[in-house]
């Protein structure tokens, strides 16, 4: 069945319906991973979007239980070049197709991606919707939306939730957050407890929580303007890790502000640089929001890392806090682990901390 990707600045992209029949409308953006397209599907920051892989062959190795960084697909529709028909791979459990289907999933195949790309690249973000037909009233309507607001909302935890017990306890704000930070902090023995993102500040410190970390998530920050005094009273009291849209709404609290990127960053290839020694690794990123760099005076707050390509800050610290904060994905699921050991600094500035007392 033949279905057409609408943009708002009337582009029309032809394509082969796969997945969900269904109606889907969204912010177009696209990400540059070459893998990983399970785990960038279930991933709640593309809550609500619709998702271009630029890598031509998508499917190849189907899907499977254990690669989810949620329950459930994230955007509201996918595009791809070539969809694979014939997955293959010992851990896949059923094609890419066949899931989208069964999770009502839309998709459209066949497209020329490379040109698409090119187009958010020169264009920006724009609307876009899936469609069975082009009409003016269509594009019209198309060009006219607005989607994406209060994203978090749809996608946070609806009640606290608590892993097995462990060593220390940490407390997760949830914005959207990934499974794969919650291995990461379970594999270095975390305990962690999710908070749904309303929680007030007193209902967290009273959970006897060792360290905090605020998670990835959708949309834009500046619309959770009443999350920011609670950020400020839990980076007072416990020791804090924030990553993504976690990391955009600790530098709201401090002062700083946050602005649109044209096209936004997405991938699992992009380059960053620590200050602290020069170094270069390779990181995952999803977001299209970032800190303003010349926001940053007299916040206390100093920047830790900084993006190759365009300067962007990546990461962040609150002088005088045990506090910090990275743009990028360090839990790289998938992708590099360039900066994997920033769970570990987060566990020993947690380890640190409780033993400060001792010491006083």
């Amino acid at each position: 069945m033949q279905r057409y990707l609408v943009l708002a600045n009337g582009s029309v992209y032809a394509g082969t319906a796969f997945g969900s029949q269904k109606a889907a409308a969204g912010e177009l953006v696209f990400t540059t991973g070459m893998t990983g397209y399970q785990e960038a599907i279930t991933d709640a920051s593309y809550h609500d979007q619709i998702l271009t892989f630029t890598y031509p062959l998508i499917g190849n190795y189907g899907v499977n239980p254990d690669d989810y960084e949620s329950g459930h697909p994230q955007p509201a529709a996918i595009v791809v070049h070539e969809l694979a028909r014939r997955p293959s791979n010992w851990r896949e459990s059923m094609s890419l197709g066949d899931w989208a289907a069964m999770c009502e999933l839309p998709g459209i195949s066949g497209v020329d991606t490379r040109a698409l790309t090119k187009e958010i690249r020169d264009a920006g973000v724009m609307q876009a919707a899936l469609v069975d037909e082009v009409t003016p009233a269509i594009i019209a309507q198309v060009a006219s939306a607005q989607y994406g607001q209060q994203q978090v909302a749809a996608v946070t935890s609806q009640a606290p939730a608590a892993s097995a017990a462990a060593e220390l306890r940490v407390g997760v704000l949830d914005f959207g957050y990934k499974d794969s930070i919650l291995r990461e902090l379970h594999a270095r023995g975390m305990q962690t407890v999710l908070f749904p993102a309303t929680t007030d500040a007193q209902t967290i410190l009273d959970a006897g929580l060792d360290g905090m970390m605020l998670s990835n998530g959708p949309g834009n920050p500046e619309e959770l303007a009443d999350v920011l005094p609670v950020i400020r009273e839990l980076q007072a009291q416990l020791p804090l890790m924030a990553i993504c849209l976690g990391h955009q709404l600790f530098a709201l609290a401090n002062g700083a502000q946050t602005y649109k990127l044209k096209f936004g960053h997405r991938g699992f290839n992009h380059a960053v640089r620590s200050l602290a020694d020069g170094s270069i690794g390779f990181t995952s990123q999803n977001h299209g929001f970032a800190v303003a760099k010349d926001s940053l005076a007299g916040t206390g707050l100093t920047v830790t890392h900084e993006e190759i390509n365009d300067g962007t800050v990546e990461g962040l610290k609150l002088v005088g806090h045990n506090a910090f904060s990275v743009q990028f994905h360090p839990d790289a699921a998938p992708g590099p682990h360039d900066y994997a050991g920033l769970f570990d600094q987060f566990k020993r500035n947690i380890l640190a901390a409780k033993e400060a007392p001792a010491h006083a």
